[in-house]
């Protein structure tokens, strides 16, 4: 039996610590996006649409709203990049939501890397 994947990352930028957590079940993706220290935020969920059909991954808002534009947005792109249930949580304390945006993209790319993609980045 796999244990789920964890992996931690974070980028200082404007002299402000982004954070990310991201675990990895078989069935499943959890992230924490979260600036300063890890806390739990605003959370979404999304599930992917089966491969036949043509539509983005279905979404909801499980908790807050604060940010709730990017904890969909991100919950629907790792849903369809990992073809996974997908839940994400943005927890901003000073930055607003959409100048986090890139940076918490940034962060995502660099935790979901797969280990055989990062092999063959390596090879």
């Amino acid at each position: 039996m796999e244990r789920a994947r964890v992996v931690k990352d974070e980028i200082v930028e404007l002299n402000k610590h982004f954070l990310a957590v991201y675990v990895e079940a078989k069935n499943s993706c959890l992230v924490l996006l979260s600036e300063s220290e890890d806390k739990l935020g605003t959370l979404a969920i999304a599930v992917p649409k089966p491969k036949d059909l043509l539509a983005p991954p279905s979404s909801s808002v499980l908790l807050g709203d604060r940010n709730a534009i990017s904890a969909r947005m991100f919950a629907e792109y790792i849903a369809a990049k990992k073809g996974k249930i997908a839940l994400v949580s943005i927890f901003l304390e000073t930055m607003d939501e959409l100048h986090a945006q890139s940076i918490f993209k940034r962060l995502i790319e660099k935790v979901t890397v797969s280990e055989t993609e990062k092999e063959g980045v390596t090879a």
